[in-house]
Parts: C-alpha cells; structure tokens; sequence
C-alpha cells in the first residue's frame, strides 16, 4: 500500500482485501457471518477476541482456517487445569556449550506466535489464565529479568464453553475486559447444516489460499485509525457508555435494576474502533450512529456485570444492553 495514495483509494483497497480474506474463510465457514466479522474487526484493529459457544460449532476451524489465510505463524493452546504458565510463556533449561560449560537457555512457549488459539481457556487455572492475559495485554514475555518482544500482528482468540461449569475456572470480569469483542457462535440452520454435511462428508478438503501478509495488516490498522469520528456521534457513544453505569448520572431505570458494574472506558475505545471498521467497509470515512449501534452489543457484552435481580429473572446482559440503545438519544 503506498501512503502516498489518497484516503479513498487506501479505503478502497481496504474493503477489497477484507472482502479477499472473507471470501478464503468463507470457502471453509458456512454461516456465521458476523462471527466472522467480528474476529477480522479485532484482528484489524489490534485487539484479542472470545468466542463463546457449544463444542463442535467451528470456532476452532475458522481459527485454523485464518491462520492459513493469513501468511502468520500460528499455535494452538489446549488449555487444561494441569497447564502451567511455563507451557505457555517458556522455561529456562540447562544447556551444555561445545566447550562443556552448562548454561540457562529460553526456550521459548507456544505464545512465541502471532495468531494462537487459546481453546478452552476457562479449564486452566487463575495462575495459568493471568501469564496468558498478561501477555495478552503487554505483548511481552517476562522472565527471569528479561523481557521478550512477541512478533506483531499478535492476535489471541480464545474459546470458552457456557454449558459446562465442573472442572473450569470462569475468567474474572477484570481479565474478561482484556478482550476485544465477545462473539456468540449460535447453531447453524437448515441450509447452513446442509452444506456443512455436503461439504465435510464427501471426501473433499478444502484449504484457504494465503492472501495477507503481517505487514498489510499493520498498515490497515492505522488506515482504520485515521477514520473520522465527529463530535456528535462520540457524544452518543460515550453517553450509550455512562449509560451503563449504575446510579450514574445518564443511568436509565434499567441500569438501575438489572446492573452492579458498568463498562470500563476500554469499552469506549473499542466501540470506537470497531465502529472505524464499520465505516470503512460501507465506503464511508466518518463514523455514523448506526456503526456505533452494530458493535455495541460484542464490545460491551462481557464488560458490564449483572446484578442479582437480573440473575433470578433469567435477564443477560444482551438484554439489558438492546434496552439501552434503545431508549439513549442519537443527540439530546
């Protein structure tokens, strides 16, 4: 991409390479569309993404399948209660030099990568979860009084089961906030289904071609960054935010009732960003209200905590949060 060009024809450009990827996952996805819109927007933008969902829904094939679409090192992570932070991050072992000396060397953990699968995240423990989410958040490696650099693009997209409780330790709502977006992946339907049985019954494999490299990716991320966000429509964003605030001074009664936390400012910056790509991809390079509203429920979805009153009426945050954009004014 030449920095040279002008906005709209790097815009341009940016919506025919996303279209490019979407159409290589697409080729082994069936279905999910915002799924999958909602891990490229983090991937663009630089953030982590979960997805949360049943087993066997696809959310560890569409991550292999980025991988290969994508010209990046990859690594997947089958996250168990007897993992260490040492089988993430890397241990220090005892090598032997050709003049027999015996030295510490690093060697480096499956996190040394730029795409990593973290599956079933929930099923390590706190000690195990925080060296990963620290590594999420630094994109570094410490140890031993050194400190490595991981190679970048780095994108995490971590899987989580909601059915099953025995055995998992569910991520505190601090770590959660680390997270970019959290995507549901629901059922497929009918014709979804039966494509996906034509598809992977009959013999026939299929593999994305690699059509982005790492450096691409970099320099999209700034693209999306030059993106315009008017003052009126940040008004309406960082009110939808206080919004969730409970006894704040834009809280709604439903705030009031149904929430016990609302959302950090990182909720704000993410919908900000998430709404930049929003915009990019329907060719315009102002961010409009309805950008806002289309990534406000996988920006703040884990980041706003439910009270006990909305936990014995069966009430999610999804919920709550439909009922917000809702009832908050475009301008007031």
């Amino acid at each position: 991409m030449n920095l040279a060009d002008t906005m709209q024809q790097r815009a341009e450009r940016f919506v025919e390479r996303y279209h490019a990827v979407r159409e290589q996952l697409g080729r082994v996805i069936v279905g999910h569309d915002e799924v999958v819109h909602g891990v490229l927007a983090c991937l663009f933008v630089g953030g982590h993404c979960l997805l949360e969902g049943v087993p066997g829904l696809g959310k560890t094939l569409l991550v292999r399948s980025l991988a290969q679409t994508l010209d990046l090192k990859f690594s997947r992570i089958q996250f168990t209660p007897d993992l260490m932070p040492a089988d993430i991050l890397g241990t220090n072992m005892v090598m032997e030099t050709p003049e027999g000396r015996r030295v510490f060397e690093f060697q480096k953990g499956p996190i040394f990568t730029q795409i990593c699968l973290a599956d079933e995240i929930n099923r390590a423990t706190p000690k195990t979860q925080s060296a990963m989410l620290e590594t999420m958040q630094e994109g570094s490696v410490s140890t031993a009084g050194q400190v490595f650099q991981l190679e970048q693009p780095f994108f995490v997209l971590a899987t989580q089961n909601p059915i099953e409780q025995e055995g998992t330790y569910p991520l505190p709502e601090a770590q959660l906030d680390r997270f970019m977006f959290k995507l549901v992946v629901g059922y497929s339907n009918h014709e979804e289904l039966s494509t996906i049985l034509d598809r992977t019954t009959q013999g026939i494999s299929v593999t994305p071609d690699r059509v982005m490299d790492g450096q691409e990716i970099l320099e999209w991320r700034a693209l999306i960054r030059e993106v315009i966000l008017a003052p009126h429509v940040q008004d309406y964003l960082v009110r939808l935010t206080l919004a969730t605030h409970p006894e704040g001074k834009y809280a709604l009664p439903v705030t009031n009732q149904y929430l016990r936390w609302g959302s950090s400012p990182r909720g704000a910056q993410t919908i900000t960003l998430a709404a930049k790509v929003r915009a990019l991809l329907e060719g315009r390079y102002n961010v409009s209200f309805e950008d806002i509203r289309r990534v406000y429920l996988p920006a703040l979805r884990h980041r706003v905590l439910l009270n006990f009153e909305a936990q014995a009426e069966e009430i999610d945050t999804d919920q709550v949060l439909r009922e917000l954009l809702e009832a908050v004014p475009e301008k007031v």
